[in-house]
């Protein structure tokens, strides 16, 4: 991690100042232990990026998706609490930053992509949607395979949805997710990516909506 990627610190979790945030591409994770403040607001030189016809689908995993079935927000906050998960190495989800996603999905600005096989909730992810941006959060696995599949099925749903002109924000680029086609993008060209997915998003609706 990049010293630069921290942009400033503060103790206040709100859902104006998160939706602001994200608006200038930067994003909340606590500074201390298991992420516990103060809030240190990221915004990596070098970004993570999944860009429309970059994602890797190996054949093993296109049979493990044969065995799942996949849902959009039927599940939100248990895929936050299973990604909160406290024995997880790195967890650093908050009971405010959960507090805080939950509002966010109430909104319908923040949304989860479910994994179940028979009947069992064993993977998925959740993050931010806005315009043409996912801003992915946090995934997790109870199976092999799970957390990939989630994100096979969030490309499926960008696609039909935006056709090629999304971009996943993955925050950073890790050896996993790199496997999974994601890249990195200089923190410049990503600004101006950002600026031309959120052409269209009325914040001021959202601001409204949440009573702010």
């Amino acid at each position: 991690m990049d010293p630069r990627d921290l942009c400033c610190v503060s103790n206040e979790l709100t859902v104006p100042g998160v939706l602001s945030a994200y608006r200038s591409g930067l994003f909340p994770m606590g500074l201390g232990e298991q992420g516990s403040g103060p809030i240190g607001w990221w915004s990596p030189v070098n970004r993570g990026v999944l860009l429309p016809g970059g994602l890797r689908v190996s054949k093993s995993l296109r049979k493990s998706m044969r065995r799942f079935t996949f849902s959009c927000d039927a599940a939100f906050p248990e895929v936050v609490d299973a990604c909160a998960d406290p024995d997880r190495p790195g967890a650093w989800i908050t009971p405010a930053i959960r507090d805080l996603y939950c509002k966010l999905h109430d909104l319908g600005v923040a949304h989860s992509v479910e994994v179940w096989r028979d009947g069992c909730l064993v993977g998925g992810l959740y993050g931010v949607w806005l315009g043409r941006l996912f801003a992915g959060e946090s995934m997790f696995h109870r199976v092999t395979d799970a957390s990939k599949a989630a994100l096979v099925e969030l490309v499926r749903t960008l696609d039909a949805e935006c056709g090629d002109t999304w971009i996943i924000d993955t925050q950073w680029q890790t050896p996993h997710l790199a496997s999974l086609g994601v890249s990195q993008m200089w923190a410049g060209e990503y600004r101006d990516r950002l600026e031309l997915a959120l052409h269209d998003v009325d914040f001021s609706g959202i601001s409204h909506k949440s009573g702010s």
